[in-house]
This record gives structure tokens, sequence and C-alpha cells, in this order.
């Protein structure tokens, strides 16, 4: 035994010599272009309001409030995990862009609409959902810089367990559908103007007119699924449109969801500024509503370049 262990000993200092041991370093992947740093802008946007959210869910609620809603023992303290995580993305993201030499957007003042574990919770899968299509957006815009994109999705993995365990905790599936949505940075920068109440700096993006979803609410438990045909409500102000729209013309909502982009379905009028649309066969998960004079043809990009009228509303279907 003892031989052997001075042969062992012995091969690994001349392994050691043959081929020197690299030297690694913890280096943060470089910032190439325009593009990257919009991606990094938004993706520190989303990430500050994630970690407003999850910091007022943590500090906001005890785990006997947590317990008593049916939460799992420690959800609580996970909660708190959730948001260190959502710190440290927000730290990260930073650093690459102030060692690009770039100006980190601060971040803005918040307010969320819960009153208790469950409303946070439901809230936090919805806001999550984005943050989630937010990342799968953006990592196809970042082809060209495969470190910056890795470093990206390493994120994108870890939001999506932060959302599995919201869900568990609610007691709905961690894993609704095969595929998630991604969004455009138009459309994740909008949804998140929900929670805004002001901000320091803005980024350079568009605010579209608002389009806010009405009803049904989410089902319990976010299962069963609500139904296709079930009519989905919203509501917009026509005034704030950016084209004139003949009253009488035919509004359709383009639903972005899952990989099959965008299904466009007809509205039915409950009023002014006020449609319906049935949720259309195979839609799930959440999906992101817009307001179209478009009845079919367009992806989302184009959707979101030239024919959203209002939204998006975010919509959760299972």
């Amino acid at each position: 035994m003892l031989f052997s262990n001075a042969a062992l000993a012995f091969g690994l200092v001349s392994l050691a010599f043959a081929h020197p041991l690299e030297k690694r370093q913890n280096a943060l992947p470089p910032v190439n272009s325009a593009t990257d740093v919009s991606v990094l802008q938004l993706a520190l946007y989303l990430e500050n309001l994630e970690l407003n959210l999850y910091t007022g869910g943590f500090v906001n609620f005890t785990d006997a409030e947590y317990t008593a809603a049916g939460f799992p023992p420690g959800f609580r303290d996970n909660v708190g995990v959730i948001a260190d995580h959502e710190k440290t993305h927000a730290q990260t993201i930073s650093t690459i862009l102030t060692n690009a030499g770039e100006s980190p957007v601060p971040p803005c003042s918040f307010k969320f609409n819960y009153t208790d574990p469950v409303s946070f919770v439901n809230l936090a899968n919805m806001i999550t959902s984005n943050g989630i299509g937010a990342y799968l957006g953006g990592g196809a815009l970042l082809t060209d810089n495969p470190e910056l994109l890795t470093a990206a999705s390493s994120i994108l993995t870890v939001e999506a367990r932060h959302d599995a365990y919201l869900r568990t905790g609610l007691g709905a599936s961690p894993f609704p559908t095969a595929f998630d949505t991604a969004v455009t940075s138009v459309f994740a920068y909008n949804i998140a103007q929900m929670f805004i109440v002001s901000c320091p700096r803005q980024l350079p993006i568009i605010i579209l007119p608002k389009l806010t979803f009405v009803s049904p609410p989410p089902p319990p438990n976010l299962q069963p699924p609500v139904p296709a045909g079930t009519p989905l409500q919203f509501t917009f102000d026509p005034s704030t449109f950016f084209v004139q729209v003949d009253p009488n013309a035919p509004l359709y909502i383009g639903l972005v969801n899952l990989v099959t982009n965008v299904i466009f379905v007809e509205t039915t009028s409950c009023g002014i500024g006020c449609v319906t649309a049935p949720v259309p066969e195979g839609a799930a998960g959440v999906a992101f509503a817009v307001l179209t004079t478009f009845s079919g043809g367009l992806n989302e990009n184009q959707l979101t370049e030239y024919g959203a009228l209002a939204g998006p509303a975010e919509v959760v279907i299972s």
C-alpha cells in the first residue's frame, strides 16, 4: 500500500510537469456590440424588478402566513433564496456592463398588487414567466457572442427553476408545457411597465398603448387549464393608439404562446374599448396577448414592429 501510494504521488507530479494545470479565472463574458448592451440592460431592468418583488415576498409575510395559506414548510426561506439569486444576477450583469464602459440602468420604484401569500406567488409566476420569455427572446440576439449567450442561458435555467418551485407551492404542475414562450424586448419591457411607479432612467424601448386583461382569473392551483373557447376579456383606450383605426374594423388578439409563435383570434366587442376573444385550441401555460388589426400572417417580431395596437397583456392559461 505504501508503494502504491508513492507511485501514485510520483505519477501525479510527473503529470503536473508534463501538463501544467491551467489557471482558471472567473472572467465575466465580454460585451461585443450595441445589441449585447441592449440585451443586458433589459435583463438588468427585469432582474431589478424581480429582486424587489421577491424581497417583498420574503419581508412582507411570515412563515406562519405562508403555512396557513397552504405552502410547505420552508417556503418563505426559499423565497428569500430566490431574492438572493436575483440580487446576484443583477450585480453580475451590472459588472459586465461596467467592465464594458456602459452605465447600468438603475433600479426603478415598483408597486405590486398582491395582498397575501397566494396572490404574491401567482404574481411572481407571471413576472418570472415574463423574465424567462425575455431571456429566451434575447438569446437569439446573442449568437455572435457565445460566452455571453452561455452566461445568459445559465441565468435562464435558474429562473425556470424558480418558477417551477413557485408553481409547485401553489399545487400546480411545475412544468405545464413542453415549451416556454419567448417574447421580444418590446413586449417584455411593456409587461414590466405594469409595476413601475417611477424610474431614474428608462430604456430606449417604445412603450405601447396599454391592453388590460380583465377575466377570467387564473384557475385555483393553475389547474385544470382554462378550456379552449373560454372568452378572454380585455380593455384598452382607443384614443391612445398610434394609428387611426376605423371603429367598425374587425380587431384581433394575437396570442404569443409556446413555439407556435402567434395565434390570431377574432374578437367580439363588449363596448367601447372592450373586446373578448376565445382561448384558442392548444394554448397553454403563460401567453402574451396583443391587440391588432391583422388577422394573421405576422410572426412575433413583425407583430412587435408594426402590428400591435395595444399590449401585451399576460394571460395565465395553465
